[in-house]
């Protein structure tokens, strides 16, 4: 296989998709989020939070004040990817997130998500 077709390959492939955990283990507080590209997400979310860039400020706070140890950083869940080539994913992870979101109630003394009024 020649690099131009190794690179194409690696672009119709599909990364892990699913949802996501962020757990404060001092306070027992979390934050649930949704990500095309699980790994990638992660690795931002621990980028801004070490970095004192992440627009959560409640959770930014309790980083820097508990430290990244009592930080710990989870998937919950992931979606199998479709054979159909240019799904789109986009609807299928916010009815995951939000099904999630239903059943840890990450809100308030909680967590760090913050509730959408409908």
């Amino acid at each position: 296989m020649d690099k131009k077709e190794a690179i194409r390959q690696y672009k119709r492939t599909v990364q892990p998709m699913g949802i996501y955990q962020i757990k404060n283990r001092v306070n027992g507080k979390i934050f649930i989020g949704s990500a095309k590209h699980l790994q990638g997400r992660l690795n931002r979310e621990k980028f801004q939070l070490e970095n004192n860039l992440h627009s959560n400020k409640g959770m930014q706070k309790d980083f820097i004040d508990h430290g990244a140890d009592a930080f710990s950083f989870e998937i919950l869940d992931s979606l199998e990817p479709k054979t159909e080539e240019n799904y789109d994913y986009s609807e299928d992870l916010k009815m995951l997130e939000q099904m999630w979101l239903e059943k840890l109630q990450p809100y308030d003394e909680k967590g760090y998500n913050k509730k959408v009024e409908s």
